[in-house]
C-alpha cells in the first residue's frame, strides 16, 4: 500500500465557470487555469500519482499542451487512473478538502463525491470530500482563489522486496 498527497490551488476570475470535483457550482467567478482549473480534481490527481511515484499532473499534462486546453479535469483524472492501473495500482480511498471562502459547497459534496467515485471507479463510500473557509486568512480568505488538498491510499504496484 502507498500513500499520496496533493495540493493545487487557482485565482478566481470572471468570465469561467466554477467547477470543483467534476461539478459545475453557480457562481459569479470561475478558476483559471489551462484545462478547466478544477483544483479539487487536481489535487486528487496528484495524490495518485504521488502514491504511485508517477511525479505530478504538470508533468503529465502540461499547460501550453493544446490537448489539454479547456479539458475537463474528470478526464484527467481518468488518464491518471489508467497510468496507475498500468503500473498494477489501484485506489483504495481519497480523502480531500476543498479550502474557499465563497461560494458556499456544502450542497455540491454529495454530487462532488459521485462524479469523483464514478471516475475512479471506486465506490462513493471510498471519496471523502469537506469544504473550508479558511477562516478569513490569506489569499483564500480575500476570496482571491480556492485550493483543495487531497490524500490517497492505493494498493499493488510493482514493487519488489518491500
Amino acid at each position: 500500500m502507498r500513500i499520496g498527497i496533493g495540493y493545487d490551488a487557482h485565482p478566481l476570475v470572471p468570465g469561467r465557470k466554477l467547477v470543483l470535483g467534476g461539478v459545475h457550482i453557480p457562481f459569479d467567478e470561475g478558476l483559471e487555469g489551462w484545462s478547466d482549473g478544477d483544483t479539487l480534481t487536481h489535487a486528487i490527481a496528484d495524490a495518485l500519482l504521488g502514491a504511485a511515484a508517477l511525479g505530478d499532473i504538470g508533468r503529465h499534462f502540461p499547460s501550453g499542451d493544446p490537448r489539454y486546453e479547456d479539458i475537463s479535469s474528470l478526464v484527467l483524472l481518468e488518464k491518471v487512473k489508467e497510468k496507475l492501473a498500468d503500473g498494477g495500482w489501484r485506489v483504495i480511498n481519497i480523502d480531500a478538502t476543498v479550502v474557499a471562502k465563497s461560494p458556499r459547497l456544502s450542497e455540491y459534496i454529495d454530487e462532488m463525491r459521485g462524479q469523483l467515485s464514478k471516475t475512479l471507479g471506486i465506490g462513493i463510500d471510498r471519496v471523502s470530500v469537506k469544504a473550508s473557509s479558511n477562516n478569513g486568512m490569506g489569499f483564500i480568505g480575500r476570496g482571491e482563489g480556492i485550493a483543495a488538498y487531497a490524500v490517497a491510499l492505493t494498493e499493488g504496484g510493482q514493487d519488489e522486496g518491500i
